[in-house]
């Protein structure tokens, strides 16, 4: 079971226009509601591709109570935690021409009461039976922490580090696909895989150019930083060297959760490999998978995220397409490993 854990869940609203016209009254040709927040596309993308996921997150009013059913209605697995605010609302308006543009709302405030519940629902789940009462049966404990999404208004980046400290100390991979300072504190608390896309990476880490602010994250303590670069491809740094895969050539159409697709499809190789091979250690680590391994699991990122593109909405692929991305052989002329100066 991978537990993944959404911070800041939203009502994703789909709005399809003819064309967007800024300061214009537009139709809407289609509308299409789903439940997400980066940790959601996450866990979704995961289980249509066979990956058994319970997802944590926080939920309040009407918003909150839609996500729940939503969910319900999508058979997955969730653990809710009831909180004061109203669950936030995302809309996103695409056509066929332009770059898809999406409003965000910031999210209900979380007291530190509601943030300890979720910490407390996330360590029982790492856990499994072990963290339950005597007589509850049928909870396996968490294989992978997956982390995604950016936290509500004044929230504490503290309780990041909290849950990646709990699955390090359990021995569970950690992955963490956060910006700001939630990206600092999970590397700090020694997340194993920290997934920023490289403008978050630079804004996070105040440096000028990629490796510099994976370096930086690798000082702090993440034992592999993996860097999403859009139609650039994906990458993972590590302390010697940089792995580096480019994208799938030829894929258009909305890139909305291509990202989201991406940590999916890494999440699911490396889980695959740790779970076969008896790994993490025992602080979480990767340290023992080869190169081979994370490019593997790179290449499956990239074949995710471009399986994403093709969807009209986010947190969604066709498994096909995952798979017919992954059969074409990879060139290695572009795969590469490169030792910076």
């Amino acid at each position: 079971m991978i537990l993944v854990v959404t911070p800041n869940p939203a009502v994703d609203v789909t709005y399809r226009v003819a064309e967007q016209r800024i300061g214009e009254t537009q139709r809407v040709l289609e509308v299409q509601r789903r439940p997400g927040g980066k940790g959601l596309n996450v866990g979704r993308v995961l289980a249509a591709t066979g990956m058994p996921t319970h997802a944590v997150l926080p939920l309040g009013g009407d918003g909150g109570r839609w996500i729940a059913h939503a969910l319900d209605d999508l058979g997955l697995v969730h653990t809710d935690v009831a909180v004061r605010g109203e669950t936030r609302t995302t809309v996103t308006v695409v056509d066929d021409l332009a770059h898809p543009t999406m409003f965000g709302e910031p999210g209900p405030v979380l007291s530190p009461d509601e943030w300890d519940t979720v910490t407390a629902a996330v360590e029982t789940l790492l856990d499994g039976d072990a963290g339950r009462t005597a007589g509850t049966a049928g909870a396996p404990p968490a294989a992978a922490l997956v982390v995604s999404g950016s936290l509500p208004r004044d929230s504490d980046p503290a309780v990041v580090a909290r849950w990646v400290t709990a699955a390090r100390h359990r021995g569970v991979l950690s992955v963490v696909d956060c910006s700001g300072t939630a990206l600092l504190a999970a590397a700090s608390a020694g997340a194993t895989v920290c997934k920023p896309n490289r403008e978050e990476l630079l804004e996070a880490t105040g440096t000028d150019d990629e490796r510099s602010g994976a370096l930086r994250l690798l000082g702090l303590g993440a034992t592999v930083v993996v860097v999403s670069r859009g139609s650039d491809g994906i990458a993972a740094h590590t302390a010697e060297h940089v792995l580096e895969v480019p994208a799938v050539p030829g894929v258009s159409g909305n890139p909305t959760g291509a990202g989201d697709a991406a940590t999916a499809g890494l999440v699911g190789v490396l889980v695959e490999v740790l779970v076969g091979d008896g790994l993490p250690s025992s602080d979480g680590s990767v340290r023992a998978l080869d190169d081979a391994t994370l490019l593997r699991a790179l290449r499956s990122a990239a074949a995710h995220g471009a399986a994403a593109v093709l969807q009209p909405v986010a947190g969604a692929v066709d498994a096909a397409d995952v798979h017919r991305f992954l059969s074409t052989p990879p060139d290695p002329a572009h795969d590469r490993t490169r030792t910076p100066a």
